[in-house]
């Protein structure tokens, strides 16, 4: 009975070296979470723009990463139908597009900052969607809330089409109602980075994002 006993023993030790091991389940979502930039000293102030360029979860992912963005909300906006739902969205038939509200503080970073990042989180030359995300929920976009809004956003524009080799086809319209996407959008891929179009779509944008912020830093960091 004692080699019995002992292979038993050994069992269980191994088994539980094995459970300590295995990562928890939020780990992966933790390290696939957009960190949160460095806090800064703030002007306490906070303003928002409306922007849309392909799905919302990567919108929401990508400017999670800038620093000075606050909160970020995923949502519908440019269409006809009050309260719309996600499912009435997908239709293409409402007029709303896919759409991220950016809280941010104007003291840590700018609207014209917010702009020239929009231009490297989504490919603003393509019509009618992003990637395989095709539909016009899919669009290109900037919503202003007054006239400054709308001549940063028509500068802005102007500027990256002098880099772009094709023309940028993001609409420029003023902004009637901002409405938000339901709960389970929101933070979508800081809590299922392991789902499929996150892993293989958002990861990747995310990854890339980083480096572009890198070289910002540093290029903002020389003489």
């Amino acid at each position: 009975m004692k080699y019995p006993a002992l292979l038993l023993l050994g069992l269980v030790l191994v088994a539980g070296a094995a459970v300590r091991l295995t990562p928890p389940a939020s780990t992966a979502a933790e390290a696939a979470k957009p960190s949160a930039p460095p806090a800064a000293p703030g002007s306490g102030k906070t303003e928002s723009v409306v922007l849309g360029g392909g799905c919302f979860w990567c919108l929401d992912a990508g400017y999670k990463l800038l620093p000075g963005v606050i909160h970020v909300t995923s949502g519908y906006a440019g269409g006809t139908v009050a309260k719309p739902t996600y499912e009435q969205v997908c239709t293409g038939q409402t007029g709303h597009a896919e759409v991220v509200k950016i809280d941010y503080d104007p003291a840590r970073t700018s609207l014209a900052k917010i702009l020239e990042y929009f231009w490297k989180v989504h490919d603003a030359t393509q019509a009618g969607g992003q990637g395989n995300d095709l539909g016009p929920q899919y669009r290109s976009i900037i919503l202003f809330a007054d006239p400054a809004q709308q001549a940063a956003a028509e500068s802005s524009r102007h500027e990256a089409q002098t880099h772009a080799d094709k023309r940028i086809t993001t609409e420029i319209v003023a902004l009637k109602d901002f409405w938000p996407a339901e709960d389970y959008h929101q933070d979508y891929f800081a809590k299922n980075p392991d789902q499929a179009y996150c892993s293989a779509v958002i990861q990747p944008k995310v990854d890339k994002l980083r480096q572009l912020l890198k070289s910002w830093k540093s290029d903002e960091a020389k003489p």
